[in-house]
């Protein structure tokens, strides 16, 4: 056993241990523990503001784009909202413990279904060091415990923001491993993290297209992920495009870098040539560069020629690929053909036509009249997010504190036999 794995070992094998003590405590003591830790994050700020700066300037040394330094940053602000994070998860209602489901047999068993943690969830995440404490408390809230595998950008930020909310840990009572971050970001502590079998429960990689392929590749463990984020945006003939202008500029512009940011503009041949060059002013005015289809090009002399390539892309960018459908039906089969089944949304108001899109659209978040980028577990009321599952087992969508939980059947009887 290489010496990174025996370390890597040794501290999942101790956060195991610390996931049953979690698993037992209750709910109470998790809700102080949680209190106890943005109290302790407020009170670090000077350490975890110097370590964020250490970060900063490594990340500047080594040319980082202003985007990846931005999502590094932390300030006052950003380290309150972190804070004021923990104590909106200690809010939430409990899931541990709740029963789903409960029948009785012929034969007079009573079976119950009932929410238990998973147990030790390991999560591997790039460059956002709030997601050290996002992960730690959601993990915490629903009787998990948790081992994070941060980047090294942000190797200094995340050790000090875990060991204060390690210290939230302590302050309740509960084991401070049940919250490990490993302290180095070799690349082989990703695989290392997949081959525990039987220590790690599930792993949750949060990050880009290389990261979540390296996991799940070398992964022994079960994985849930998203594969990308290719969503959508179908402008119906029946939109208001008022409406529909300011759906698509905050999809696509507010945050490019996003998950659940729009990548694909839909737009019915009806009201194409009214809409587009209005879609071509926006997008000028936000520095977005637009790839169309011929008749897109037609509309928008700005626009670029789109490839097949571009509409299977998660830019991340200001780059807005745009299509004009001739129907309900194609616009279902292009977002099914190219999509990633993240997050698409239909501009209509016709409640007929949006029931059918919601209906036929096989993706984790689907839109009537709204922006894709309130997938997020914030946004849907979760109190923050573990990441955003595409996958169709266990978990689809923003995984809040339930999405942590799995379930157990409790059958009493009064000595049944099988016959």
């Amino acid at each position: 056993m290489s010496d990174l794995l025996q370390r890597v070992t040794a501290l999942a094998r101790a956060a195991k241990v610390a996931s049953r003590a979690v698993a037992l405590s209750s709910t109470t003591t998790r809700d102080q523990a949680l209190r106890a830790a943005a109290q302790a994050l407020r009170a670090a700020e000077p350490a975890i503001l110097a370590a964020n700066a250490q970060d900063l300037a490594a990340a500047q040394a080594k040319g980082l784009t202003a985007a990846m330094t931005d999502r590094l940053r932390l300030d006052h602000g950003r380290l309150e909202a972190i804070a004021v994070a923990c104590e909106d998860v200690a809010k939430l209602t409990d899931p541990v413990g709740e029963v789903t489901e409960a029948w009785d047999r012929p034969n007079g068993l009573k079976i119950i279904r009932r929410r238990v943690p998973i147990g030790l969830v390991a999560i591997i995440f790039e460059s956002r060091p709030n997601v050290t404490v996002d992960a730690a408390a959601l993990c915490l809230k629903s009787g998990n415990a948790c081992i994070l595998r941060g980047g090294s950008e942000a190797l200094h930020t995340n050790l000090a923001l875990a060991q204060a909310f390690t210290a939230g840990l302590a302050a309740a009572g509960l084991p401070t491993e049940a919250v490990t971050l490993l302290p180095f970001t070799d690349r082989e502590a990703v695989p290392a993290l997949g081959s525990l079998r039987g220590i790690v429960d599930i792993i949750v990689p949060r990050g880009g297209p290389g990261l979540i392929e390296a996991v799940v590749n070398s992964a022994k463990v079960p994985v849930i992920k998203h594969d990308a984020g290719i969503c959508h945006v179908y402008v119906h003939t029946a939109a208001d495009l008022a409406m529909a202008e300011a759906i698509i500029v905050n999809a696509k512009c507010q945050r490019p870098s996003a998950c659940n940011a729009a990548e694909t503009l839909l737009v019915d041949a009806a009201v194409a040539a009214s809409f587009l060059p209005i879609v071509g002013r926006a997008m000028a005015t936000q520095q977005t560069e637009i790839r169309g289809c011929p008749r897109t090009c037609a509309l928008i002399p700005t626009a670029n020629p789109a490839t097949e390539a571009d509409f299977r892309t998660e830019h991340l960018a200001l780059v807005l690929n745009v299509k004009v459908v001739t129907s309900l039906a194609e616009a279902v089969t292009h977002i099914e053909t190219c999509g990633s089944h993240h997050s698409d949304a239909i501009i209509t108001a016709d409640e007929t036509v949006a029931r059918s899109f919601l209906a036929q659209i096989d993706s984790a978040c689907v839109y009537w009249n709204a922006s894709t980028r309130f997938t997020d577990g914030g946004e849907f009321g979760f109190g923050a997010e573990v990441g955003i599952s595409t996958d169709r087992l266990h978990a689809r969508g923003p995984m809040g504190i339930r999405e942590l939980t799995t379930w157990k059947f409790e059958v009493v009887g009064t000595g049944q036999i099988r016959g």
